[in-house]
């Protein structure tokens, strides 16, 4: 039990991909071992898992609202993600985290054992981050607690919410596997306060059975809407635009990024691809037509997004956060292997909301091509709508 417990949630964490170093520079903000005197204002820790960057990105509306609602925000992290949370919020103070380095199969198949074999440092990463956390909570007088999927972030002594979408856990071992692991979720969920789903409260929303399980957790939940880093804009979209998004796992993104090269030049309309790899990693040659670019700030990536009629993308969680709440007409590649994003990807095939295709049947031009006929169905999807009264009745329960 303990395996397939562990192999679910280090595979189906949301955003799990390899990410390189180097990606987010970081100019002013350090890791902060002195804590600045307190001004009156409740201190909240807010730490989002570090496999992949979608726990962290879907933070950054939460944490946008917390300091405008008054709130001393300590932000918490490791890897990539912390560096893009440091980027993000040079002012604020910020604190390393206990963290296991994660590595990936080359293989979807051999995943479990690659998994299995690094089951001690999951667990000695849970321990460790608990560990961290009562020294820290006395050293900087924290009030509260959010994490993001990190299940060691919790304290008796002060208000724990968990951030979490997966209720439910695919793991595509069938029924009875993901029933044990949900009850084993719903055990490690009770030593937290309260857990804050990020989708719509109505049944199945946009993570589907994975939020919106038959049987719910007995501690308090709520549902406070999608989450997005990108805002709603009058911008119209120019018509023909593209967008790619690559990511994933090695080597899954760059056979995906090699399917969309060989046809790229024979696309009508402005394309932007953003290929999801290190900055210092070779530049593919752009044209007038064409930008290719490793990474883009996320000021720019939202004007992309905007401005994209079409955005190609994988399905993950976070990205549909981003994509549905905009409107966009997108064909989605499930990641090969993972059982979360194949599972989005027929809840939201069947209901229109994208075109899903499957990575070994996509080619390009086909793909534009369908979706030029398909019948989109936009799910209704508001996103941020509940983060001023979710974080004013936190605030408010803390004093």
């Amino acid at each position: 039990m303990r395996f397939i417990h562990l192999c679910s949630k280090l595979k189906l964490f949301y955003e799990q991909i390899s990410i390189p170093a180097g990606m987010f520079p970081v100019k002013n903000n350090t890791d902060q071992t002195e804590p600045p005197e307190k001004q009156g204002k409740p201190r909240i820790l807010l730490a989002p898992l570090d496999w992949g960057l979608g726990h962290a990105t879907r933070c950054i509306p939460l944490i946008r609202e917390l300091l405008a609602q008054g709130a001393d925000v300590v932000l918490g992290g490791s890897g990539l993600s912390g560096k893009l949370l440091q980027a993000e919020f040079p002012q604020l103070p910020y604190l390393e985290i206990p963290s296991a380095s994660i590595r990936y199969s080359r293989k979807g198949f051999f995943l479990p054992l690659k998994i299995l074999l690094q089951t001690p440092a999951f667990i000695r990463q849970m321990k460790e981050e608990n560990r961290w956390l009562r020294q820290t909570v006395e050293e900087w007088q924290l009030d509260a607690i959010i994490s993001d999927n990190r299940y060691g972030l919790y304290h008796p002594g002060i208000p724990s919410v968990l951030i979490t979408h997966q209720l439910a856990i695919k793991t595509g071992l069938g029924k009875t596997a993901d029933g044990l692991i949900r009850r084993k979720n719903y055990r490690q969920l009770k030593n937290f306060s309260s857990c804050w789903i990020p989708d719509t409260a109505q049944e199945g929303g946009l993570a589907g059975e994975l939020a919106h399980p038959d049987k719910k957790p007995v501690i308090p939940y709520r549902y406070i809407g999608p989450l997005t880093r990108f805002s709603r804009s009058t911008a119209l979209a120019e018509p023909g635009r593209l967008l790619i998004l690559l990511s994933g796992p090695e080597p899954q993104r760059t056979q995906l990024e090699e399917r969309i090269l060989k046809d790229l030049h024979r696309c009508p309309g402005l394309i932007t691809l953003v290929r999801g790899v290190d900055l210092s990693a070779p530049l593919l040659p752009s044209t007038s037509q064409i930008r290719i670019y490793n990474q883009l700030p996320a000021a720019e990536l939202e004007k992309e997004m905007q401005l994209a009629e079409w955005v190609i993308s994988r399905t993950g969680y976070t990205t549909l956060m981003d994509i549905f709440p905009l409107r966009k007409k997108s064909i989605l590649v499930p990641t090969p292997g993972q059982p979360e994003q194949e599972y989005l990807g027929l809840y939201h095939g069947v209901k229109r909301h994208a075109l899903i295709i499957p990575q070994e049947q996509f080619q390009l031009l086909t793909a534009l091509d369908e979706a030029r006929s398909f019948p989109y169905s936009f799910p209704l999807a508001e996103a941020n709508k509940e983060l001023p009264g979710l974080v004013s009745g936190f605030l408010r329960s803390l004093h």
